[in-house]
């Protein structure tokens, strides 16, 4: 950096440069002709001028912005990006906060060769498709369920239309898992396996570039519940013992991010966490203060890359980082 001037004719010309630019709008280029100048010294002396605290920048951030907290997550755990939003104890309103927030999220970033992975039992994710616009012009290839999607028809109605809708909304194709989340036994898992489209739906995963998931805790959401895609209270309860404090696609993991491996995973069909490790770039979005230890465990375990949650869940996985 350049050292502080003692010239009075030059921090003139400083802030008459940083004037037209910053307060008029003039272009670079507009104040070397009106001065002339050149165009690499106005660019120069603008470089200048921030240096020598003649012009000082000032972000004024609106209500219901957490730069800090952002930037403090994100670089205390590692991830590619964080959005917080309000926390509220209104489970409704944080919801929408949240799908609010992701939706403007996958707006701005969906690319058109992305091929997208939607989680099916998220309220987070339903929450993000309600609030979701359409793109302008169609992005995405196509957009698959990663968990199954078969449940209590109230609920299924949910999220297969959840998954519809992203697709609709990002003017590509639909890709439905027609299986549930959880079955009964071993052996109907293997009998859907057996399947041709099934097995079509599973080589798809593959091809995942973006992956949008809830994160779950050993108690389920009033969504997944009323699916009866969840595990009975016993099955919990040998979750709980085994260490297990969140799941994402009904596959746990402990606190620092293992994953516990059960019995039950063989009555689960989804992608799996190692398969959801290999996605280039797999959204969390939840929120709440009955999942933040969840959510610390998906980012410690690094299921995550980018996290959409609320600001007393980032207060706390900076305040419990270790």
């Amino acid at each position: 950096m350049a050292g502080p001037t003692n010239r009075p004719e030059e921090i003139r010309q400083l802030a008459r440069v940083a004037r037209l630019y910053y307060e008029d709008g003039l272009r670079q280029a507009e104040i070397a002709d009106r001065l002339d100048l050149s165009q690499a010294t106005v660019s120069r002396l603008l470089k200048r001028a921030v240096e020598q605290q003649v012009v000082r920048i000032t972000v004024n951030s609106p209500s219901g912005y957490y730069p800090e907290l952002e930037r403090g997550v994100r670089d205390e755990y590692g991830l590619k990006d964080v959005i917080v939003v309000d926390h509220t104890t209104n489970e409704d309103r944080l919801l929408r906060n949240l799908g609010t927030a992701a939706a403007y999220y996958l707006e701005a970033t969906i690319k058109p060769e992305e091929v997208i992975g939607v989680s099916s039992w998220s309220e987070s994710l339903l929450a993000t498709a309600n609030a979701m616009h359409p793109l302008r012009t169609p992005r995405g290839r196509k957009v698959i369920q990663i968990e199954g999607g078969v449940g209590d028809p109230s609920s299924e109605t949910h999220a297969s239309q959840m998954t519809q809708r992203l697709a609709e909304l990002c003017g590509t194709e639909a890709v439905m898992l027609q299986a549930p989340g959880v079955v009964g036994s071993i052996e109907t898992k293997r009998a859907l396996e057996t399947d041709p489209y099934f097995q079509e739906v599973i080589r798809q995963w593959e091809d995942v570039t973006l992956a949008l998931v809830g994160i779950g805790t050993p108690d389920p959401s009033r969504f997944l519940a009323r699916s009866g895609n969840a595990f009975n209270e016993d099955e919990r309860q040998e979750l709980t013992e085994a260490g297990a404090v969140g799941d994402i696609n009904l596959c746990f993991f402990d606190a620092v991010g293992q994953r516990i491996e059960s019995s039950l995973d063989e009555r689960v069909i989804s992608m799996g966490l190692d398969q959801l490790r290999r996605v280039q770039r797999c959204v969390g979005i939840a929120g709440g203060e009955r999942k933040w230890q969840a959510i610390r465990g998906a980012i410690r375990g690094g299921w995550i890359h980018v996290l959409v949650t609320d600001s007393l869940v980032a207060r706390r996985l900076l305040n419990d980082s270790s």
